[in-house]
């Protein structure tokens, strides 16, 4: 790894004489920073990229395609006549991007904007007259091959169908809460039957969807009103460095922060989610241990008012942004910030809140015993490999699984279940200490920077801290790091990794460049970062995981099984292949007669016959874009949908009949905690409806019945800790 603070450094170093030029500018205006950003990104993406793109004609029409689309992704804004003129720039988006010629940009948000002046004008009109529900006509959703409207009589048109539609869905929501239609599904959720609703007249009903939409409407307007030109700028940015690989992104000077809170699980602030509510600031949600949580005086529902810093005179936040509100309500640690809220009964009160780092519980690792016949087993679910790059001493992936796994020794499980569905990834580092908890010292993953030798990351702790049974639960969301650690389980025959057909199949590696540090004495404000992939990994058999993922041992079908999901499926992926393997020793484990055992117990198990079903359904209804607008038909097409979907519905009934249970330290914590004894049910819950679960635990019983021979401290400990 150290190669590649090698090549960043040196980018620095270059970027820094090139750029130092433009330090002096006193020019502060968004479009002179935006042009040093284009330069700065192009110079970036050119020497750091692993497989730099040709800027070229092609490349143009690449950005230009993707960069409308995600404007206008449901083409409800420009016509075709827009799209004429835009496509003037289609090919010269390539040396605009060279010459930091911002006039597309400019013109695109403009017209942007002048449509959605013109849709905000126009929909309140709309939804102040009753809908023609008898009229035959339809929708479509299928956005990829819908034409643009031709014109802006066209356009309105359009709005009024999506409006309509949106009217009749809630209509039909309504009679679902009325009775026990064709619209309820009532052996399921058994919703409350309301009578108001059903002595009320559809023309009513119809009435009160259209007032419901215009709320809505509006609340979504205030959202999109807050934007600001950078905002939609990123937009067109990330159109442009999207081109050289999915996971190239630029990160807007907030997102930025927010990334690297999602990364470390940890922000300093009062540990409140807030959220905008027409032109106040509602607290949403107060985070579990943090310090307004602790205080017991900001409360769910309350609206934010007013925000002070310590003794300083309050701010009127009224018709702020959420995010500048968010950045004045959080700060360093030991800092007062003071709120002045509304409570729910409609008091006024001040609330003083000291700030301190506050955890986002539900990032990080958590552990759960559960009985099977009559031995005592491990799960322990991780979201993500998180880590603080800041701070070593913080919590990381790693730490947060070595203890988990001493908990659950302690508690003499004879097996755990490592869960990683949906684990997007993370650190690097992370996952090669973590996959040193199962391993004895050797090669986790090989990384390669594109024409340079291999570098072979291990694990060089020969401590092992678990020898015993071990399952790797994946599916198609499992991704990067998650895949680094299930390729080595089973490169090692280590573990049995189960689940999806195949994980996500991201085989590359990023590293988030902070563009600031290249400009010396700025006066433009903050740059943000662009993430960057510069790297490629390799499981240590010198397959790589890109595009094909890490194929499960055990196949558990799921309601993707048949539809093309993951990086295969992503614009601009990068292509597989192929290394040199890296020289390791596997276990003498043969899991044959267990793997069989399961494809057995799964081709006979009800549940998963239906779930493989209800799989093949979903891909035939996938294409299935076209609805009506004559509310008869639609209630046809939703009685027809209902009569189908019937039988899957027992799907969310499933019980296991397995109780799952909390570690000791945990309960100790519930004394206080309730917040957090709520979500460990809730978990609990969940993995009693979790068939994946229960055939993991069938896996890992036979695990541990078959009392493998060969012990992970059979590993040769001779190995050389370096081959390359």
């Amino acid at each position: 790894m150290k190669r590649n603070y090698k090549i960043i450094a040196l980018i620095t170093t270059v970027l820094t004489l090139v750029f130092v030029g433009f330090t002096t500018l006193k020019e502060k205006e968004d479009p002179e920073k935006d042009r040093v950003l284009l330069d700065l990104l192009n110079f970036v993406l050119e020497r750091g990229h692993y497989n730099p793109k040709e800027i070229n004609d092609d490349f143009s029409k690449q950005v230009f395609d993707a960069y409308i689309e995600n404007l206008d992704p449901t083409k409800r804004f420009f016509t075709q006549e827009d799209i004429d003129i835009f496509k003037k720039f289609e090919l010269e988006l390539d040396d605009m991007f060279k010459a930091k010629d911002l006039a597309f940009f400019d013109l695109t948000y403009s017209r942007l904007q002048q449509r959605m002046s013109e849709y905000k004008a126009t929909y309140p009109d709309i939804l102040d007259k009753p809908f023609d529900f008898k009229t035959d006509e339809t929708i479509s959703f299928d956005y990829e091959n819908l034409p643009y409207a031709a014109n802006k009589t066209e356009l309105k048109k359009r709005w009024e169908q999506q409006l309509k539609y949106a009217a009749m869905t809630t209509i039909a929501d309504k009679m679902k809460l009325a009775n026990d239609s064709v619209f309820n599904d009532s052996e399921l959720t058994k919703p409350k039957k309301e009578e108001n609703l059903a002595k009320k007249t559809f023309e009513e009903l119809e009435k009160e969807a259209r007032e419901s939409i215009l709320k809505s409407s509006n609340d979504y307007w205030d959202f999109v009103d807050d934007l600001e030109r950078k905002d939609w700028f990123t937009v067109y940015i990330n159109a442009i460095v999207e081109r050289f690989d999915p996971h190239t992104f630029y990160f807007a000077p907030d997102d930025k922060e927010k990334f690297d809170e999602t990364m470390s699980g940890k922000f300093e602030g009062i540990g409140a989610r807030l959220q905008k509510k027409s032109e106040t600031v509602e607290v949403s949600e107060l985070i579990s241990g943090g310090p307004a949580w602790r205080g017991k005086e900001l409360e769910q529902g309350d609206l934010i008012l007013k925000v002070g810093q310590g003794k300083e005179e309050p701010i009127d936040i009224a018709g702020m942004r959420l995010d500048d509100v968010v950045k004045k309500i959080k700060g360093k640690k030991g800092t007062e910030v003071r709120l002045t809220v509304k409570k729910v009964d409609g008091s006024i009160k001040i609330i003083s809140i000291i700030r301190d780092e506050v955890e986002m519980e539900e990032t990080f690792a958590k552990s759960s015993t559960v009985e099977k016949d009559g031995k005592l087993y491990g799960i322990i679910y991780l979201p993500k490999f998180y880590i603080s790059f800041d701070n070593k001493d913080n919590r990381d992936a790693f730490k947060d699984v070595a203890k988990e796994i001493e908990r659950l020794k302690a508690q003499n499980v004879q097996g755990i279940i490592m869960d990683l569905r949906d684990n997007g990834g993370g650190s690097l580092k992370t996952v090669v200490d973590m996959t040193g908890l199962f391993i004895n010292e050797g090669p986790v993953v090989q990384v390669k920077y594109p024409g340079t030798k291999k570098d072979v990351l291990f694990d060089t702790d020969p401590q092992v801290q678990w020898e015993g049974p071990l399952v790797v639960l994946v599916n198609e969301f499992s991704a990067s790091a998650s895949e680094i650690f299930a390729a080595a389980i089973q490169d090692y025959k280590r573990g049995i990794v189960m689940g999806s057909k195949q994980t996500h199949g991201k085989g590359t590696v990023q590293n988030v460049v902070d563009l600031n540090q290249f400009m010396r004495n700025s006066d433009m404000g903050d740059l943000g970062a662009l993430k960057l992939t510069i790297q490629k990994y390799y499981r240590i058999d010198g397959g790589s995981t890109q595009i094909e993922g890490v194929k499960s041992d055990i196949v558990l079908p799921d309601q993707y099984s048949y539809i093309e999901m993951g990086e295969k499926d992503l614009d601009n992926a990068m292509p597989w292949d192929k290394i040199e393997a890296s020289n390791y020793k596997k276990l003498n484990s043969n899991f044959t007669t267990i793997i069989e055992n399961s494809k057995k117990r799964i081709e006979v198990k009800e549940q998963f016959k239906l779930i493989n079903e209800n799989a093949l359904w979903i891909k035939e209804r996938k294409n299935d874009k076209i609805s009506s607008l004559n509310f008869e038909k639609f209630k046809a097409e939703i009685e027809a949908l209902n009569q189908e979907t019937k039988k899957y519905r027992t799907l969310k009934k499933y019980s296991n009949n397995m109780k799952f249970n909390s570690l000791p330290y945990e309960m100790d914590l519930f004394v206080k905690d309730t917040v957090l004894k709520q979500k460990r049910e809730r978990w609990h819950e969940d993995m009693t409806k979790d068939v994946y679960v229960e055939e993991s635990l069938n896996v890992l019983n036979d695990l541990a019945t078959m009392q493998t021979k060969t012990k992970v401290a059979d590993f040769n400990k001779k190995q050389k800790k370096r081959v390359d």
